[in-house]
């Protein structure tokens, strides 16, 4: 019988975030490219209190182009699809090692 692996504490916050503020995948992969606290975004988000900040979803694609120089991420990943792929490369650390 195989185990569940358990989604980490760091990546089920950014998953909470993405729920939380309805960011795409595409919003969240850009957001921790540039570094950025998903604890931290109930404080950049724009609750329509605020009419001059700009909504999150737009305020993060403006901080990537003006760093990167593209509108979105080369090839959009969900968190879940990366957790799969370090999974599956511990798996295969852990056969060549045991070998």
């Amino acid at each position: 019988m195989a185990k569940k692996k358990k989604i980490s504490d760091k990546c089920k916050i950014w998953i909470d975030a993405r729920k939380r503020h309805h960011l795409s995948h595409a919003h969240i992969q850009m957001a921790r490219e540039l570094g950025m606290n998903p604890r931290k975004f109930g404080k950049l988000d724009n609750h329509k209190q605020e009419r001059w900040k700009a909504p999150l979803p737009e305020f993060i694609e403006s901080l990537y182009f003006k760093r990167f120089g593209k509108e979105k991420p080369d090839k959009v990943r969900s968190i879940e699809q990366v957790l799969k792929e370090q999974n599956k490369k511990k798996e295969r650390r852990a056969e060549v090692s045991s070998n």
